[in-house]
């Protein structure tokens, strides 16, 4: 298993331990690696820690607590994301609103998570893989996917409305291929003209180059966006996008930066536009977002280490080199 403990992750031999009524026992094939990883390493959460919430795998046993209702059975390959836990008692969990939770337990942050042989997961946690995917693109599904995919469809926008998707990187080449498969025209931005191809064959039906464009002003020319989702991490580019959108559309921030987003209220007040930020999902979100991409073949474009190389996939992932997702092969220790 791959521990971060202190400033780095070091593969150590964990124990197995007793499995828990409500828990299922996963053998890891793949997991991928998020910038979110880097979370526990910022004083998030207690060391020493196994990271990893983009988790795939076999399942080897079931926990005596585990409803027969929820369809799992030993051999099916399921899938684990950040949403690891909640506690069924407090008002959200009631409601339904598991991703409210007020005790709700982070997978790779305050449960261990995928950079490992062996998953300990929570059952309400795990969504079913459909037959369809492979294992390393399921697992950039189970969080930069479900992230994108969940946080499209709850602006409930009809298509085909203008959806612009701003960056082409590991949450942004997944978002053109969720919107375009979803019947919206996409319009990717980004920087020079070399991914202008790529966001083409990805489904966008527009590549602003905003080196050499001002997307606010090509945006308003197609009748304004009414969505952009936002993958980069740049507060200032962000907010000057707000401009882009139509009348009540909406800013969708999926990118995180922690400077300040500088909208100002005449902005908010004559357009009628909405900020909104969302991340990950339920287990039940992730079937739909598996599905959805099994059946409308999205597919990662994906990088892959082996487990005992986990430093050099995390590293190369904060650096931002690998195009585009980062996977653990958790079968595989050496190259």
């Amino acid at each position: 298993m791959a521990v971060m403990q202190n400033t780095c992750t070091v593969i150590k031999q964990v124990p197995h331990r007793e499995l828990g009524a409500d828990e299922v026992l996963v053998k890891v094939e793949t997991c991928g690696v998020c910038h979110s990883d880097s979370m526990i390493m910022n004083g998030m959460g207690s060391l020493p820690r196994i990271p990893g919430h983009e988790v795939v795998g076999i399942i080897e046993k079931i926990g005596s607590g585990v409803p027969a209702s929820r369809g799992f059975s030993v051999g099916q390959r399921v899938g684990q994301g950040w949403h690891g836990r909640h506690c069924w008692g407090c008002d959200q969990c009631m409601k339904g609103e598991f991703i409210n939770c007020r005790n709700e337990l982070i997978t790779g942050l305050s449960l261990d998570g995928g950079y490992a042989e062996y998953l300990y997961a929570p059952w309400h946690a795990l969504a079913i893989v459909p037959e369809g995917l492979s294992s390393a693109n399921a697992s950039t599904l189970m969080c930069a996917g479900l992230t994108v995919f969940h946080g499209l469809r709850e602006r409930k926008i009809s298509p085909p409305a203008l959806i612009a998707v701003h960056g082409i990187g590991g949450l942004g080449h997944l978002a053109i291929q969720f919107a375009a498969r979803m019947g919206y025209n996409v319009a990717a931005i980004s920087s020079g003209s070399s991914k202008a191809e790529l966001a083409k064959k990805l489904g966008a039906k527009y590549y602003i180059d905003a080196s050499k464009q001002d997307p606010v002003k090509e945006l308003k020319a197609l009748g304004g966006a009414a969505c952009v989702i936002a993958t980069a991490f740049s507060a200032d580019a962000t907010a000057k996008l707000f401009d882009g959108l139509n009348v009540n559309g909406q800013l969708l921030i999926v990118g995180v930066d922690v400077d300040t987003l500088k909208i100002t209220p005449f902005q908010f007040v004559v357009s009628r536009a909405t900020v909104v930020g969302h991340a990950s999902g339920t287990a039940h979100d992730a079937d739909e977002t598996l599905q959805f991409a099994c059946d409308h073949g999205v597919e990662a474009m994906i990088e892959t280490y082996p487990l005992d190389k986990a430093q050099e996939a995390y590293d190369q992932m904060l650096k931002g080199s690998p195009k585009f997702r980062v996977v653990i092969d958790c079968s595989s220790t050496k190259n």
